[in-house]
């Protein structure tokens, strides 16, 4: 299916016929409308999954893709996959993890002069950068977890705020779930809120747009799709998990010596490793043996070992499919549900 049918489909079909304008409209928020969007729809950029092709499938699709510069990331990384983006004239964003970029400062300036719609910075408490980007003419983003965080991203002039919930796939601090949380900080602060976490169906998206949101921020529902960065091991594992499958861990960050902040610990695939070492982190820098272990995993493609960053959404998962007709079955349906 093309990108072209997918929005054809979506933009022409509502639950009673409505026109095309109508069935628009049913899902539209200002926040999108403002930035030229088609669907209130971002696809999360998720390190190690949202290259440059997946970014531009999500935005053909009237979203807005975003390729990821995780805790791999770099910019070798991120100019490769800016490459893959050669001949596509829509919009894109990027998203960077503070404490990545802060050792490879070079990473934001690359991202600045490629001269996306968005660029998010999350995972720190220094937002200074917001300035820099928005004084090049990009607009800003950053992932929130409590009111508090909310406020002070608004303070710092963010122009968007991403309310992930701890139902997440990734990092995220595991503070509230998503509705709640979408709900204070919505009460708090005045800019546009994007909702995250557990969003993986019609009925969720349509959920967090009734709420208030100004777009969902999906990641977990598009990691599995045949444009991602998604290893052949991981995408077996996503495929045949559960809703129930997942586990907040930091034995993988442990494990392989990276520095993410204890606030943000990972919920991923649960698998022998995970289940293993979580709660006994702090023993792993002294354990060569599974360390050594772990690496070997990640370069064998063994889920069982390697870290598969997934969502509670994960069972909605369930078949590889292109962008386009993921966003097609998720934003057709949320416009029948919200025209009901």
């Amino acid at each position: 299916m093309t990108w072209r049918r997918a929005v054809w489909c979506y933009v022409s079909m509502t639950s009673s016929g409505e026109s095309l304008e109508a069935g628009a409209e049913a899902l539209s928020t200002t926040w999108s409308r403002d930035l030229g969007l088609r669907l209130p729809v971002v696809g999360a950029p998720m390190g190690g999954v949202a290259g440059g092709r997946l970014a531009a499938a999500v935005s053909a699709c009237g979203g807005l893709g975003m390729i990821g510069m995780g805790s791999a990331g770099s910019v070798v990384a991120l100019r490769r996959e800016l490459g893959r983006l050669d001949g596509f004239a829509g919009p894109f964003g990027i998203g960077l993890v503070d404490w990545v970029f802060a050792a490879e400062p070079e990473l934001l300036e690359v991202a600045v002069a490629a001269k996306p719609a968005l660029i998010s910075v999350s995972f720190g408490t220094d937002l200074s950068w917001a300035s820099r980007v928005r004084e090049s003419g990009i607009r800003t983003a950053t992932q929130v977890y409590t009111v508090d965080d909310g406020r002070r991203a608004a303070d710092a002039g963010i122009d968007v705020l991403v309310a992930r919930g701890m139902e997440g796939g990734g990092h995220g601090a595991p503070e509230m779930a998503t509705l709640p949380l979408l709900d204070a900080v919505l009460g708090a602060v005045t800019v546009p809120v994007l909702a995250a976490g557990g969003i993986g169906s019609p009925a969720s998206l349509a959920a967090v747009l009734a709420a208030g949101a100004s777009g969902a921020w999906l990641g977990t529902r598009l990691a599995a799709c045949e444009e991602s960065l998604l290893s052949s091991g991981a995408r077996a594992a996503m495929l045949a998990a559960r809703g129930t499958d997942t586990i907040l861990t930091r034995a993988f960050d442990v494990g392989m010596g990276l520095p993410w902040p204890s606030r943000f610990p990972l919920r991923a695939l649960r698998n022998e490793f995970a289940d293993r070492w979580t709660g006994r982190e702090d023993e792993l820098p002294d354990d060569e043996t599974a360390r050594e272990a772990l690496g070997a995993g990640i370069v064998r493609d063994d889920p069982n070992l390697m870290p598969v960053d997934a969502g509670q959404g994960v069972g909605l998962v369930t078949a590889v499919q292109p962008a386009a007709q993921v966003l097609e079955t998720l934003c057709d349906g949320a416009a029948r549900i919200l025209n009901r």
